[in-house]
């Protein structure tokens, strides 16, 4: 018992430790708790500013991948429209050919009938 009243005795703080003390909450609560509240909010808000421009991202990424898959189809197309005009000039070539043998034929059998 003598030790508890020792202490008691030692631990007795001044006014102006509970005036620092109500001055620093103060502070804390008007001051660094709404600073911490903006700062946090910003931040957020710069998060969802980043999450949506990965978005947009992704989505022109998806819309590219898309538009280029196509390419392949088109080198194949060209590939076959290449060999089609060979075949076409071809046949452009046996058609004169037929042509004049037509023409000879016909020529031929208008001269047998005169």
């Amino acid at each position: 018992m003598m030790a508890f009243l020792v202490l008691q005795d030692v631990i007795v703080f001044p006014g102006a430790v509970y005036v620092l003390w109500i001055i620093t909450l103060v502070i804390a609560v008007l001051v660094i708790l709404p600073l911490t509240v903006l700062l946090l909010q910003r931040t957020l808000n710069a998060a969802r500013s980043i999450e949506r421009y990965f978005a947009e991202m992704r989505d022109a990424g998806v819309g590219i991948a898309n538009n280029t898959s196509n390419i392949k189809a088109l080198d194949d197309t060209i590939t076959a429209a290449t060999q089609l005009l060979s075949t076409a000039s071809s046949i452009k070539e046996h058609t004169g050919t037929i042509g004049a043998a037509l023409t000879e034929r016909v020529a031929a059998s208008e001269s047998e009938r005169r």
